[in-house]
């Protein structure tokens, strides 16, 4: 079992880049291969710091802000927890103990999550303790909110639904844990009358909201090789979904799309990611292993543009937004590619340490949250 863990955890550092330097996260340190340096360019675009705040730094783990309406909600290791309004605070709270991942909300409630396994649901309102339960393991996802349920993707690859009331757990679904996998889960997300999640092995699962029981499972990726770590194909970021269609990827994989509500396959091609992927209306955007960002047919899955210029990078998932895909690094850069062609259109710092997790949408505009705990509402046009 040590054992186990100890290759988990490596696999960990090496892929999920929780780590102060990039020397120390970067498995092909000391190989030759080094990221890509920033070249000049001719901005078509300009982006600028709308206001900034601070919480707690993320340490080992990667946290995600959450938006509702006008308001950003954020967490960080330390506990804190805070809500802003336009970027004024409304209330900072600590949750009284170390936190793991965050944040989820339906801007009634907010819930983060502890290495214990403990899940903490505040009101949206004023910070105050609306409940809290005690999930099967660790941690690393952000919890879903909505539909009155509060679900949560714990390490053992477990989804557990808590009443959002008074937190009683309403159902149990459990996937077979594999001998190996990416410790950083994929967050659940809900669409309708169902929960998706993806989970090792490559599947993209869709569970019932009323009690739990798998609708359909989607092959993302198969595994592949003669050793356990050739056949690592996790599904470890977060599903998107637009209208009829849920799309995921793997890890040492394909990224694929399916009919929402049967799981037929759409279309898939092969990508490896561990970071995620964003669509619009038109396009379905992907970040590699490699850093580079692909632009796809949403219908087709055909290749529209790469731009593969931030190489090793530790590039995070993209996000669309006014003509513009958003995508972050390990110095906090956030690069804005133009949408139709992948050219870059604009780039601004923050306060360089990484932005693991993926820009979130915040009206017209956008926010980031960088490894050092600092929040920065960016917009761009």
């Amino acid at each position: 079992m040590r054992l186990r863990l100890a290759v988990i955890s490596l696999t960990v550092a090496l892929t999920t880049c929780a780590c102060s330097t990039f020397d120390a996260i970067n498995p092909f340190a000391g190989k030759g291969v080094k990221m890509a340096e920033l070249k000049p360019f001719e901005a078509s675009a300009q982006a600028r710091v709308t206001w900034s705040e601070s919480v707690g730094k993320g340490g080992n783990y990667v946290f995600s802000p959450a938006v509702s309406g006008s308001s950003v909600y954020a967490a960080g290791s330390d506990g804190s927890v805070i809500r802003i309004d336009d970027g004024q605070i409304v209330w900072k709270i600590n949750a009284g103990q170390a936190l793991s991942a965050g944040v989820g909300t339906d801007g009634k409630l907010v819930a983060v999550a502890s290495p214990k396994g403990d899940v903490l649901v505040f009101s949206a309102a004023d910070g105050t303790l609306a409940w809290k339960a005690r999930a099967t393991s660790e941690i690393l996802s952000p919890p879903a909110v909505g539909e009155d349920l509060v679900i949560v993707r714990s390490s053992d690859n477990c989804l557990a639904a808590y009443d959002v009331s008074d937190g009683k757990r309403r159902w149990l679904y459990q996937r077979p844990s594999p001998a190996l996998a990416l410790r950083n889960a994929a967050p659940p997300v809900i669409s309708g009358k169902y929960v998706f999640a993806g989970f090792p092995g490559g599947k993209l699962i869709a569970v019932s909201l009323n009690n739990g029981v798998s609708a359909w499972e989607g092959t993302v990726a198969l595994p592949k090789g003669t050793t356990e770590l050739e056949r690592m194909a996790d599904v470890s970021s977060l599903p998107v979904i637009a209208e009829h269609t849920v799309c995921a990827v793997a890890f040492q994989g394909r990224v694929a799309c399916f009919d929402l509500n049967n799981g037929n396959l759409r279309w898939a091609r092969d990508i490896s990611s561990s970071v995620g992927l964003a669509m619009d209306s038109r396009y379905l955007f992907v970040t590699d292993d490699k850093g580079a960002v692909h632009a796809l047919d949403l219908g087709s899955g055909s290749s529209v543009w790469k731009q593969d210029a931030l190489s090793m990078r530790s590039v995070s998932a993209p996000l669309p937004r006014r003509g513009l895909v958003a995508v972050a690094d390990i110095q906090g850069v956030v690069h804005f590619l133009n949408r139709e062609d992948g050219a870059f259109a604009a780039r601004l710092n923050t306060d360089g340490s990484p932005v693991l997790a993926s820009p979130q949408a915040l009206g017209r505009n956008l926010v980031v949250q960088t490894g050092k705990g600092a929040l920065y509402a960016i917009e761009a046009e």
